[in-house]
C-alpha cells in the first residue's frame, strides 16, 4: 500500500506521545505500508517541525525524521504538476506526490483536499480511517 503522510501528521506523530499520528509513524517505522515522498515533500516536513518546535526538540526529533525519509521512504519524481488546487501551497506538495505515486493520502485537514478528491479522484482519508484500514487489510 503506498501512503502519502500530510505534514500535519508527522509533526503530530512525531512531537506527541501516543494517539493516532504516533501509531502511524511507528507502522511507517516497520514498514506496514510504503511511505511516498517528494523531495518538497521532504522539505516541507524539514521545515515545518524545525520552525514550530524548540530547537531542543527538533535535535530530538531529527534523526527520526531522517531515518523515515531515508531508507524507510520511496522517493517519488514529480512528473505532472495539479498546483494550484488547494487553498494550503503546502498541500499541493502532498497532492502532487500522491498523484505521481498513486498513493493514498493521510491527513488530519480533509477540507484542504475537497477539490483534488472531486476532481482529480484522490483518495483520502483521516490517521484514524488509515488505522483502521491498516489493521483491516493485515487480516
Amino acid at each position: 500500500m503506498r501512503v502519502v503522510i500530510d505534514t500535519n501528521v508527522i509533526f503530530e506523530g512525531l512531537t506527541k506521545k501516543g494517539g493516532a499520528c504516533g501509531f502511524i509513524i511507528d507502522a511507517w517505522r516497520s514498514r506496514l505500508f510504503t511511505a511516498c515522498i517528494s523531495e518538497s515533500l521532504a522539505y516541507e516536513y524539514d521545515d515545518v517541525l524545525s520552525r514550530k518546535i524548540s530547537i531542543h526538540r527538533w535535535n530530538e526529533i531529527k534523526p527520526t525524521l531522517t531515518e523515515l525519509l531515508g531508507e524507510k521512504s520511496e522517493f517519488i519524481n514529480i512528473w505532472f504538476s495539479w498546483r494550484p488546487i488547494s487553498p494550503d501551497p503546502g498541500d499541493d506538495h502532498v497532492i502532487d506526490c500522491a498523484m505521481n505515486a498513486n498513493a493514498i493520502v493521510v491527513t488530519s485537514n480533509i477540507k484542504d483536499f475537497k477539490k483534488a478528491i472531486k476532481r482529480l479522484g484522490l483518495k483520502v482519508m483521516t490517521p484514524i480511517n488509515f488505522i483502521d484500514y491498516l489493521i483491516y487489510q493485515e487480516k
